[in-house]
């Protein structure tokens, strides 16, 4: 190993031991019973994410000098079986440096407007645990070299994105919303576990330099056959439609407004809304071995903008605005990457991240600034109606009917299928009891 790999795999780990040790130092002093105080709080978070951002930028910094763009960081098998292999791999190339910077600079950004807005607040470390909980999962999920490793990031970036939603538990509709979020989540999550199954049923393996070649992104070659491109790709495609909330998968996202805006911002507005169209990034040599499958991707990227830019109009807070606004230009992305435009959609998310960010926090100033205009002008500024259709009006308000939909046809369906699973396990658990404890025909029956 010479110089230059020695340092690079020693930064890339400090990349993403940084916020690692914030989650470890934060929650190990919450379950002692020791909580720190809002000061030490706000610093842990602040030092964790300049530490990783000075890492990143040294890498990136050092790959430039050198002419690389391919930096592997492997950390190797945390757990081999037969047939089975859960492998740590850390990748460093055009597509993960600029979406980790991203997640760094936001994350400072909105941790720091954070830490005043959320001041004094009851759940103060509560809500900074699970924020570094999501610089976390965001950082191992966009530096992952092998499947094995997305998943566990893409886990983390699920678990504290539904937390939040449900922060203000005192109230009835944040859980609720959160547990909507979780459960669309949970069928994204299940997606991308399959897939996972399934590449390693195929090729023995899930490391990204093996399935896709080791070459720079986005040069990458699929070694799949078509049949296989189709069913990874398409498992892959509903992955990223559950986590970007693209259709039909889209009513979830003004629910989880229900959270503090600072998580608002940084989660729906800028990183977490973005992880499905990563995802097909990452994947884009599968896209094109497939037509079919590049078909279905702008498809629903075209479906998704549509949907959300006829949605927004008849949005009547400032927060459902603005997460609308977000899934209009999230499927635009989707259809960028669709038709091949790579680094089109990659710079297309980190301006959009950047700008929708800097929206959502200003949201809550927005409201007063609103309240002052009305005031100074003495009545509330009116807009012309538009020329919609009453239906097309009453399907923007109800938000596509999507809940409606999911919940008959998708959330029931499930539901009855695990209650027969119990009923027929009841059944079956009765029947051997009475197996159990009824006495043979060769057993002598017992004395009186």
């Amino acid at each position: 190993m010479n110089w230059f790999d020695l340092v690079t795999s020693q930064l890339g780990m400090t990349v993403v031991a940084a916020p690692a040790l914030a989650v470890l130092g934060l929650g190990g002093l919450s379950l002692v019973g020791c909580p720190p105080s809002e000061r030490v709080i706000s610093r842990v978070i602040q030092l964790a994410v300049v530490l990783g951002l000075v890492s990143a930028l040294t890498v990136l910094a050092l790959m430039l000098s050198r002419g690389e763009t391919h930096v592997p960081v492997d950390v190797g098998d945390w757990v081999s079986i037969p047939h089975y292999h859960f492998h740590i791999k850390f990748l460093f190339d055009r597509l993960s440096v600029p979406f980790v910077v991203l997640t760094f600079l936001l994350c400072g950004t909105v941790g720091a407007f954070a830490a005043r807005y959320m001041h004094r607040e009851p759940g103060f470390v509560r809500f900074h645990l699970c924020y570094a909980l999501f610089v976390l999962g965001m950082v191992t999920t966009s530096l992952a070299g092998t499947i094995e490793t997305l998943f566990m990031g893409w886990e983390l970036v699920g678990l504290s994105s539904a937390l939040l939603v449900a922060f203000f538990h005192e109230r009835a509709a944040p859980p609720r919303n959160g547990l909507r979020v979780w459960i669309v989540y949970r069928i994204s999550d299940a997606a991308l576990l399959i897939a996972a199954l399934v590449l390693h049923h195929v090729r023995g393996h899930g490391d990204f330099d093996e399935l896709l070649g080791a070459r720079s992104w986005p040069e990458g070659v699929s070694h799949l056959t078509e049949w296989h491109t189709l069913a990874v790709g398409g498992l892959l495609l509903l992955a990223a439609a559950g986590k970007s909330a693209l259709v039909p998968f889209s009513s979830w996202l003004p629910r989880a407004m229900e959270g503090p805006t600072p998580s608002s911002a940084v989660f729906y507005g800028a990183l977490s809304v973005h992880l499905g169209a990563f995802l097909l990034l990452r994947f884009s040599p599968l896209l094109d071995a497939s037509l079919p499958l590049r078909l279905a991707v702008i498809s629903i990227g075209l479906v998704t903008a549509s949907f959300a830019a006829i949605a927004v109009r008849v949005q009547t807070d400032i927060k459902s605005d603005l997460s609308f606004a977000s899934l209009i230009q999230v499927g635009l992305i989707v259809v960028e990457i669709g038709v091949g435009l790579r680094y089109v959609a990659l710079i297309h998310i980190l301006g959009h991240g950047c700008f929708r960010t800097l929206q959502f926090l200003r949201a809550p100033s927005l409201l007063q600034d609103y309240r002052t205009l009305e005031n100074a002008l003495g009545e509330k500024p009116t807009t012309t109606p538009g020329a919609a259709s009453d239906w097309v009006y009453r399907f923007a308000l109800e938000r596509g009917y999507l809940d409606a939909l999911l919940s008959e046809y998708l959330a029931k369906p499930v539901m009855r299928f695990f209650e027969s699973c119990d009923r027929l396990e009841r059944r079956y658990g009765r029947w051997l009891s009475r197996q159990d404890v009824e006495p043979t025909r060769d057993e002598p029956a017992a004395d009186d």
